[in-house]
């Protein structure tokens, strides 16, 4: 497929113009970046593992009933998306205290969290992507009660899914982060996943020896980022046991 206009380049894909109105050609890059891009590398074979992984996810959340932007993978690194309008908000579900929560909160790394725990940030990359509250989203427009109740069930659905998916193949589901999209029918609008649901939105344990399957070997230089991705798509049945990136990953179709 002939590509059209690029539309936008951020961090770790390019969204082009789709072949018919209201789609995008979304393509996943190689490149890896940390703490606000301030650490960067390119890391050969990511955008494959991403491109695929998202795709099973984003597939598996369908056929439960969770809408999602993604129709169709187009190849090794490209899928064509539902276009939509993105709430400028990433919104993270955490199950275990890591990262910038344990920071913020002094809470022990791996603390499991009496609850899944829902929190937002504005998305805005020159301001470090700031936590908010739903006082700042309702004051500043960002999305209706509606859309924070609607939001708030879609994550934890997502997060209901995946645990459970990650749990049967010996992984823990730290946290993760999602965005979302608003798509019109006619006067009616409903609100979708959007971006992506990869290894490089998501921290992942592995249950026995806590070994990290994400993005945050990149982050604190604890090996192969490929090698942590190919682990969990071995896992999950998405790439053959035999394969490794090393040869340059051979995806099941």
């Amino acid at each position: 497929m002939a590509r059209r206009k690029k539309i936008y380049e951020g961090k770790a894909k390019i969204l082009y113009e789709g072949p018919e109105p209201g789609t995008i050609v979304q393509y996943f890059k190689d490149d890896a970046t940390a703490f606000n891009a301030q650490k960067k590398d390119v890391i050969e074979g990511k955008g494959v593992l991403n491109n695929r992984l998202s795709e099973f996810f984003m597939t598996g959340l369908n056929t439960i009933g969770v809408p999602t932007h993604f129709i169709k993978r187009l190849n090794m690194r490209e899928q064509l998306v539902r276009a939509c309008e993105i709430v400028p908000l990433e919104v993270i579900v955490r199950n275990i205290a890591a990262g910038s929560m344990a920071k913020r909160l002094g809470l022990e790394e791996g603390m499991p969290l009496p609850r899944p725990i829902v929190e937002y940030c504005y998305k805005d990359d020159k301001l470090g992507d700031p936590l908010v509250t739903e006082e700042h989203i309702a004051a500043f427009g960002w999305a209706s009660q509606q859309d924070m109740d609607d939001i708030l069930s879609l994550s934890l659905r997502v997060n209901d899914y995946l645990s459970g998916l990650m749990y049967g193949v010996g992984i823990k589901l730290v946290d993760f982060k999602i965005e979302i999209g608003r798509v019109y029918d006619g006067d009616y609008q409903r609100l979708i996943l959007a971006d992506e649901i990869s290894p490089d939105s998501m921290r992942l344990w592995d249950m026995e020896t806590g070994q990290k399957l994400d993005k945050d070997v990149f982050r604190r230089d604890l090996g192969s980022l490929t090698d942590a991705y190919t682990e969990v798509a071995q896992r999950l049945g998405v790439m053959p046991k035999q394969a490794t990136h090393a040869v340059k990953p051979k995806l099941i179709n």
